[in-house]
C-alpha cells in the first residue's frame, strides 16, 4: 500500500465535469495498492495518516496534525503509484493489485478513515478524474506499508 500525501490549502476532484470531492486545508491523499496488499494493513495506515504531523506550529516546525488544524482529507485511488519504470519507456503496472482487490481495499480504507473525526471526501474508484489542488509549502510525503 502506497500513499502520496500532499498538504493543501484546497483540493478537489471532478468526474465528468462534476465535483465529487472537495476540501479546504488538509491532505490530498493518492492511494495505491500492490498485488500483495491485505486488509490487515488498513487500520495502521489510517491511524498513521490521521495522526501525521505535517502542519507547521508557531516555530515553523512540522508538529501539528489534521485534528490540530481542523483539516480534512481528500482520498483518491491511483494505481499508477505501483508503476514500474525499470525497463523500457512504458510503465509496467503488473505490481499493482488487480482492480477487484484494489477496489475492495480502497473501499475498506475509506470506511476506516470515515470512522475518525477527520472530515473526509473521496474520488471515484476507477473513474477518469480531474484533480486540482493548491499545494501548501509545498509539502509532499510518501508512506508505504
Amino acid at each position: 500500500m502506497r500513499l502520496l500525501i500532499q498538504r493543501v490549502l484546497e483540493a478537489k476532484v471532478e468526474v465528468e465535469g462534476k465535483v465529487c470531492g472537495e476540501i479546504g486545508k488538509g491532505y490530498l491523499v493518492f492511494v495505491g495498492f500492490g498485488a500483495q496488499d491485505r486488509e490487515e494493513l488498513l487500520p495502521q495506515a489510517a491511524k498513521k495518516l490521521v495522526e501525521l504531523r505535517a502542519f507547521s506550529d508557531e516555530q515553523g516546525r512540522l508538529n501539528l496534525s489534521l485534528k490540530d488544524v481542523g483539516g480534512s482529507l481528500l482520498v483518491v485511488s491511483q494505481f499508477t503509484l505501483y508503476a514500474s519504470l525499470v525497463r523500457g519507456r512504458r510503465p509496467d503496472f503488473s505490481p499493482a493489485a488487480p482492480p477487484e482487490l484494489a477496489e475492495s481495499l480502497y473501499d475498506k480504507f475509506v470506511n476506516t478513515l470515515s470512522q475518525t473525526e477527520i472530515p473526509l471526501q473521496t474520488g471515484i474508484f476507477g473513474a477518469d478524474m480531474k484533480v486540482s489542488l493548491v499545494n501548501d509549502g509545498p509539502v509532499t510525503l510518501s508512506m508505504e506499508f
